[in-house]
């Protein structure tokens, strides 16, 4: 078939116009569905980077409403918990509203111990316990902003309100690139100096000695804080995360709804244009098979046209998706530690152009072989 490349290309690039639109049809609706589906590759990808060895504390009855810091000592006395540590939601605005990044105001002396997934210096760490206003920020965070150690970060407080000088003490590398670096944690003490020792923290991270014993640890927790005036939600930190996901509804069903009519129309609009390619080519179609074209040769041009037009927007697409957001630090404010379109989503992108080519190639290439050689030179279509 290699032979007849170039009388395939003329063939394709007869009516440029209609080929170009077609092809940029199909390159717009890949590159949507690459998108799409690295919403879903990237959620799953920060659901799998959360520890199986950590639980969540939290109140009972919301997010909003935080637990006395008291419970800490309570907690690291559990039978299961190795230890136990906290952190507080600040929701800062730096500089204006749209810099939005996760805040945390964290236990100082154990919360950095308890993630050994990010990669601290023992100067960054001891400098962090030490220092009121230190602060860490996460290698994303610091690349999007240009932060460095010694900087200043000013914070205007929303739910502490008031305005909040930091200084970076340290950055914060990933062991992994599915992990969130998108944020900054501050030493708590400066949030409790501030407010007046006020004793409340949003959550408590716990870890555990055996993950295997994470249901019945989360189920002595939450009975130990029963019928108290703050009782307590326990989970794993997968199912913390679960819960934000939640709150947009099934995403899942949504995206994979859309990138199916995406698929069905770009479909329709292919075989719209092979169908017309082909009809008007009837007479030579009818000369090339009494020339002696057996109809198996006729086939095979017609499909490796349609072929050649759907994998061309299909390479366009995937290819500018994995360029597009493989070069840019894309996170919707956070919402997706790594953005990026895997190997597996570009296969399912060409799978998808490779299958538009032979299903818009099928009708005009088996009308081709049914053609009657007189027939189809009487035609004047």
């Amino acid at each position: 078939m290699t032979r007849y490349l170039p009388f395939i290309l003329r063939n394709t690039l007869r009516n440029k116009r209609r080929t170009a639109l077609t092809v940029l049809s199909i390159f717009i609706s890949l590159f949507l569905f690459c998108t799409l589906r690295t919403v879903i590759t990237s959620l799953a990808a920060s659901l799998e980077s959360a520890s199986s060895a950590r639980l969540i504390t939290r109140r009972s009855t919301s997010l909003t409403f935080m637990l006395p810091v008291s419970y800490r000592d309570r907690l690291a006395q559990i039978p299961g918990v190795a230890d136990a540590s906290w952190m507080t939601w600040f929701g800062g605005i730096y500089i204006e509203e749209r810099n939005f990044f996760a805040q945390f105001a964290v236990d100082p002396q154990r919360y950095l111990e308890l993630y050994p997934e990010y990669k601290l210096t023992p100067e960054e760490k001891d400098v962090f316990r030490r220092e009121r206003t230190a602060c860490i920020v996460g290698e994303k965070l610091a690349r999007k902003y240009g932060f460095e150690v010694g900087d200043r970060i000013t914070l205007r407080g929303t739910i502490f309100e008031g305005v909040w000088d930091f200084t970076v003490c340290g950055v914060a590398h990933p062991a992994t690139p599915d992990l969130d670096t998108n944020w900054l944690l501050f030493n708590g003490e400066y949030l409790n100096q501030r407010m007046g020792d006020f004793g409340q923290v949003g959550a408590f991270v716990l870890k555990l000695d055996d993950p295997a014993r994470a249901g019945d640890v989360a189920r002595t927790v939450d009975a130990t804080f029963a019928n108290s005036a703050a009782e307590t939600k326990t989970e794993t930190e997968k199912a913390f995360q679960m819960g934000f996901i939640s709150m947009l509804g099934n995403i899942q069903a949504v995206i994979y709804a859309l990138g199916s009519a995406i698929v069905i129309a770009i479909g329709l609009v292919s075989m719209n244009t092979m169908m017309m390619a082909a009809r008007e080519r009837t007479r030579e179609i009818a000369v090339l098979k009494a020339l002696g074209f057996a109809d198996r040769t006729v086939v095979g041009l017609v499909l490796a046209e349609s072929l050649l037009i759907t994998l061309a927007g299909g390479l366009l697409g995937a290819g500018l998706a994995r360029l597009v957001f493989g070069l840019t630090d894309f996170t919707a404010g956070g919402f997706f530690p790594s953005f990026t379109v895997t190997d597996g989503t570009v296969a399912q992108a060409l799978g998808i152009a490779l299958f538009l080519g032979v299903v818009s190639g099928v009708a005009p290439a088996w009308n081709a072989a049914r053609l009657h050689i007189v027939d189809a030179l009487r035609h004047t279509g």
